[in-house]
């Protein structure tokens, strides 16, 4: 039904419902992946997205890391200092430059890596990738209004599917027994 603005209606919030729903869906599939995850592997994925970063460049200033995954350089340090704690990773200063802190994954670490399974959003990667161009460009720009509908644009936001605040990600995060 057409409005006097050449608007269409939605009187009885059949898309308008549909859509919250899917937003819903969304949002409980991230968190339950986000619950699997911290009981399968012991870590929040923002945690394993840094483990794996640090492991993918070897030895890497804490600067790095977090140009890498787009989060501030305050918020990768204390996950790292997470990190570190449970022997995942070890920090050390640049000889060459006493203000760098180099990071690198310990044998732990790697152990860890090498026997969880892929995040998430390493499978949405996967099929978002498979997608035809246009199709990638209409979720997109789908997504880029809701956020201006939902009035977040001022969100800060990284690159990683997951319901863990980055303050909680510095937080224990022990698997349950």
């Amino acid at each position: 039904m057409m409005s006097t603005h050449g608007l269409h209606q939605d009187p009885a919030g059949t898309i308008t419902n549909s859509v919250l729903i899917s937003l819903r869906r969304i949002i409980q599939s991230i968190a339950l992946n986000s619950r699997s995850l911290v009981k399968r592997v012991g870590l929040t994925g923002p945690q394993l997205t840094i483990l794996q970063e640090v492991s993918n460049s070897g030895e890497v200033s804490v600067g790095e890391v977090a140009k890498a995954i787009s989060l501030s350089q305050g918020t990768v340090t204390g996950i790292i200092e997470r990190l570190e704690k449970r022997g995942l990773v070890i920090r050390r200063r640049s000889e060459s430059d006493r203000r760098r802190v180099l990071v690198q994954t310990t044998a732990a670490g790697q152990q860890l890596l090498d026997t969880a399974s892929p995040l998430m959003q390493e499978l949405f990667v996967e099929r978002f990738n498979n997608l035809q161009e246009w199709e990638q460009t209409m979720i997109l720009s789908s997504l880029q209004r809701l956020v201006t509908i939902m009035d977040a644009k001022s969100i800060e936001a990284a690159a990683i599917l997951s319901t863990a605040t980055f303050d909680e990600s510095t937080t224990n995060s022990e698997p349950e027994k």
